[in-house]
């Protein structure tokens, strides 16, 4: 008997066919058969081919199957994934400036319960007066909020609450076109794998937000002189995912917005290996100098040595060890971790200097050199604002700022190096 797969299979030919069939039916006798198991016949066959088509005609239902079979997604659908993972690439970045901005504000333990699907908003003054009661519970009260009114509570919790839902935003802009995309075939292998990565990520990175905020809820606080703040080390893992996160969505849409030329041959520009490294090395650089930014954030250590270039009175500050055992200084000591972010950002602006003076006599593309200009030129905006930050001790606006142009950096590099990376493939 002929199954509906064979059905399926045949009546494209059949169709096109149908009259031959009835004729002699070479051609329909040659479809079926390659489609069939045993050899028969070519005479037999066309007695088949004929009753089929009749079948089919009075049948319409199989033609209706074979016809909305799923058919490969149209080339534009691509570029609808890519401007998607663009949109969530600007949400997290939008994310990583308004979590800095809690952080500066002081504001992040001020809701001291966490829900998947978010906490339940106070809507009356008697439930504004209960959350204020649960916050005056934790150390950040106790230890350092004691004079603080219902209305300032009222403007922190605000804040938090506008972190935690942008979140949770960006989980459903990730989460649900992410299965529609992955259901109706708009991703290829290569795809789906990163797909996958960047949903574990958001999940991760929420569950980190609030292994974070827990560490400054926790009653290891001794006394007035201990400020309670969440762990740094907690508040780097959280902001390293953050980015990571982020270079994986822009590099995935710039992987299908700018991909490579069609039928073109790998080249290798011996001229370019020294920029193409630098380059690679100039976006590692400006990640773990973000990443040792959260050090500093976590201990407050922007708050000391507010003098540049020298620290005080000296180049090394004296205190630079002083934890023991001495690995400690860098993770806990406010001196060192500032020290170090000044090594990294000065460091990551040589680099990025060289890397324009290097790139100056280079065959670039229009776009490539566009893009190490505009590394060459954040890179040193960049550390302007570090500068500035410093020696006016940390005011909100300029750290936010701060923050958001390592982010800003971090960008333009990946860009870079995309640019970079196209440069290798020669249109035949």
């Amino acid at each position: 008997m002929w199954s509906v797969g064979h059905l399926c299979r045949c009546a494209g030919p059949l169709r096109a066919a149908g009259g031959a069939g009835r004729a002699g039916g070479s051609l329909a006798s040659r479809h079926l058969i390659t489609t069939s198991r045993t050899a028969v016949r070519v005479g037999h066959n066309n007695v088949k081919v004929s009753r089929l088509s009749e079948l089919l005609k009075s049948n319409g239902i199989f033609v209706r199957l074979c016809s909305s079979a799923p058919k490969p997604a149209p080339a534009k659908t691509s570029k609808v994934v890519g401007y998607w993972l663009l949109g969530c690439s600007g949400m997290v970045f939008t994310a990583v400036v308004l979590g800095g901005v809690t952080r500066l504000t002081e504001s992040g333990l001020s809701m001291v319960t966490w829900k998947l699907l978010g906490e339940r908003l106070p809507r009356t003054e008697e439930e504004w007066v209960a959350e204020f009661e649960n916050y005056k519970q934790y150390p950040e009260f106790k230890y350092k909020n004691q004079s603080i009114t219902l209305s300032e509570f009222k403007w922190i919790w605000w804040m938090e609450f506008a972190h935690r839902s942008w979140g949770r935003a960006i989980g459903a802009a990730v989460f649900l076109p992410a299965a529609f995309f992955w259901a109706r075939g708009f991703l290829d292998k290569a795809m789906k794998i990163r797909v996958a990565a960047y949903c574990a990520l958001v999940g991760c990175q929420g569950l980190m937000g609030w292994y974070m905020v827990k560490s400054g809820l926790e009653d290891r606080f001794q006394g007035p002189s201990d400020v309670p703040r969440v762990s740094q080390y907690r508040l780097a893992a959280h902001l390293s995912l953050a980015f990571i996160l982020y270079t994986g969505l822009l590099g995935g849409a710039l992987r299908i917005l700018r991909p490579m030329p069609i039928s073109a041959t790998i080249a290798k520009l011996k001229e370019l290996k020294g920029v193409t490294g630098l380059a690679h090395a100039v976006k590692a650089m400006a990640f773990f100098t973000a990443v040792s930014g959260a050090f500093v954030a976590g201990l407050d250590a922007g708050l000391v040595y507010n003098s540049f270039p020298k620290m005080g009175d000296n180049w090394i500050p004296d205190d630079i060890l002083a934890f023991s055992p001495a690995l400690r200084n860098f993770t806990e000591n406010p001196t060192t971790v500032q020290f170090d972010h000044r090594i990294l950002g000065t460091s990551t602006l040589v680099a990025a200097s060289t890397l324009w003076l290097l790139a100056r006599g280079k065959p670039l593309s229009p776009m490539a050199r566009r893009a190490v200009n505009c590394v060459g030129a954040m890179a040193w905006m960049q550390v302007g604002l570090g500068i500035a930050t410093l020696l006016h001790y940390v005011p909100t606006p300029l750290a936010a700022s701060h923050q958001s142009g390592s982010l800003v950096l971090l960008s333009l590099a990946i860009w870079l190096t995309h640019e970079m990376k196209l440069l290798k493939y020669i249109p035949k």
